[in-house]
Order: structure tokens, then sequence, then C-alpha cells
């Protein structure tokens, strides 16, 4: 059995277009159809025991409606869906989980913190407590959570983000995960981090011999928002807790120490000029040996 990883969607908050804007980004994805639209960012992966989702975005009925592998049957309310594993507590990843209610029973596994927003801040759990469908799974940090007999998920602390509506809740360092996948069978190693703060040393030790890497790709610069918006006031791409890609500390600048690394580029928020492909900042990520992370797209470990 390969392991399978499935990119279900690659954009930030809101998707490429946005349903309320008409900045040039999303012109130009309307102008081009929907081919070019992008989900929200999630992410499926499959062993031998079936599919777990990595963040369940509000697109997430479209997303498994388009991914051929997630369909039911044969059984009539039978899915191959054993679970889900959430990176942050972040809107944009967590939304979803009320349309997967009715479902067959599934594993939640988030970090304490999270779990404890989705219980007073979102409070998601309590709301569908009546449906009995969800188990919910404290994870920590480097304690690998096994999800098949050869696949295995280690999560990573990645920052201290926390969503707007969590404001008033403790900060700590596991707002945000990374999850390192390994399939024990084939030695393959995937790291997924659509939120990253910084290029820590923990997150350099876990791209370290991966075969693929699907990283924070929010924004270009780190004053990104208020270049495209003409805020001064709007915040950087830093404060809101994403790594630019470009610019002297960006992640890019990273990736030339893991040359045998595969690199793709997740969560593009729609101020992000990368999504031009034929801008400067495309032809940068392409010489980096780079490139974005396309929904439907199809990785084995």
């Amino acid at each position: 059995m390969i392991v399978r990883v499935r990119v279900l969607g690659s954009a930030a908050g809101g998707g490429v277009p946005q349903w309320n804007c008409a900045c040039a980004q999303c012109t130009r994805a309307r102008r081009q159809g929907a081919g070019a639209w992008r989900g929200q960012d999630a992410l499926a992966v499959a062993g031998s025991e079936g599919w777990f989702l990595v963040n369940v975005s509000p697109d997430v009925r479209a997303q498994v409606l388009a991914t051929p592998e997630l369909a039911p049957g044969p059984g009539r309310r039978q899915t191959p869906l054993r679970g889900v594993l959430l990176t942050d507590a972040e809107l944009d990843h967590t939304l979803g989980i009320a349309a997967l209610r009715e479902g067959s029973a599934l594993d939640v596994h988030a970090s304490p913190v999270v779990l404890r927003a989705l219980t007073e801040g979102f409070p998601v759990r309590t709301l569908l407590a009546g449906y009995g469908g969800l188990r919910w799974h404290a994870v920590l940090p480097g304690q690998p959570i096994r999800l098949a007999a050869e696949l295995t998920a280690t999560p990573i602390a990645l920052g201290h983000k926390r969503p707007r509506y969590a404001a008033a809740l403790p900060a700590g360092p596991e707002w945000v995960l990374a999850y390192r996948f390994h399939d024990t069978s084939t030695g393959g190693v995937l790291v997924y981090a659509p939120g990253l703060a910084e290029w820590s040393p923990a997150f350099d030790a876990a791209v370290a011999g991966a075969d693929w890497v699907i990283l924070d790709g929010t924004f270009w610069r780190d004053e990104e928002l208020a270049h495209s918006t003409g805020e001064r006031t709007a915040a950087t791409a830093r404060q809101m807790g994403h790594l630019p890609i470009g610019g002297e500390h960006g992640s890019l600048r990273r990736l030339a120490h893991h040359p045998s690394v595969r690199f793709c580029y997740t969560h593009l928020n729609n101020t992000n000029p990368v999504l031009d492909a034929a801008g400067p900042e495309r032809a940068q990520l392409t010489e980096a040996g780079a490139q974005l992370a396309e929904d439907g797209q199809l990785l084995t470990l």
C-alpha cells in the first residue's frame, strides 16, 4: 500500500476568487473561469485503513465531491473517511466540521488549546454533541499518531497565532501545528504546514529528509496587505502568523538548504502576486525549484 495525498484546496480563507472581492487576482480568476479557482486550504491523506482530512474548510462538500477516492459506498452510509487532523483553530480550517455531523464516526485530532477553542470560542463540539459522530483527541508535538499500520502523523508546534474569536484564551506554542506524515513501508515523508510563523530549528529538522513539503504561501511580502489595499495600518504577514515567501528572510531562501525536497506552496491569499503565472514572483519561485500546490493534485509517498 502506497500512502496517497490529495490536495483538496490551496487558497487562504475565502478562496480565490473571493466572493466579495474585485482585486486584480480575483478578477483574473473570474475571467479565466472555474479551472483557475482555488478552494480553501485542506488536504486528504490515505493509508491502508482509509482517508483522513487535514483541516476541514467551508468548501468541504465540494472538495469531497470532486475527489473520487472519497466517494461513499458500497454501503448506503459507508464512507472511506476515518478522521480529521487540525493544524489550528482558524475558521477556514474548522467551519466545515459541522458538515460532517451526520456521517460515520470520525476521530478528530487537535492540540489541547485548539480543542478548547472549539469548545469555548467557536463551540462546535457543544453544537455537535447531540449528533454523536465525532470523537475528539488531544495531540502533542513530537508524539506520533498512528493512522494506519504503515502511516503515522507527528505534530510539530509552529506558532502562537490564535483566531480572532479565541483572543481571550491563553497564549501558547501549540495554537498552530504542522504534521509530518511518514509511510513506514516505503520510508516516504510529507510535511504539511499551511501556517508557518517562522522557519524554526524544529521545522527545519522536520523538513530534512522529506520527499514533499506543502507549506505556507499566504503572502509574498511582509507588507503585502498594506501594499494591495493602500491601508498603511494593515497587519503585516508576520503579525498575522505567516512567514512570507519572498524577501531576504522569506521561506523561499530556505529551500536551497534542502535540495532533495520537493516544495509546494499552499494557503495562497488572493493578494499574493505569485498567483499570476506570468509574473516575476512566479518566475522566482520556479527558479528556486518550488511550485504552487494545485487543487486536486495527487502525491504519493
